[in-house]
């Protein structure tokens, strides 16, 4: 079974009308690390997860949650 992380930051993104440069320089990263985020090829430390989570003011499981594949 493989454990993949699953994140939303695209869609809060959007619901709060950030650029992707815009929220990497709120969060202290590239906006290259934004992409890699969003596309899933990036897995965030816990620091950046929670300043993530901090921008939308929102928990960190509403933005990432873990998903199971076999």
């Amino acid at each position: 079974m493989i454990t993949l992380l699953v994140n939303r930051v695209k869609e809060f993104r959007a619901k709060y009308n950030l650029t992707q440069g815009k929220l990497a320089e709120k969060v202290g990263v590239t906006r290259q690390t934004i992409v890699s985020l969003e596309k899933g090829s990036y897995i965030p430390s816990l620091l950046l997860a929670m300043n993530i989570a901090e921008v939308f003011n929102e928990p960190i499981e509403e933005i990432f949650t873990k998903k199971e594949e076999e």
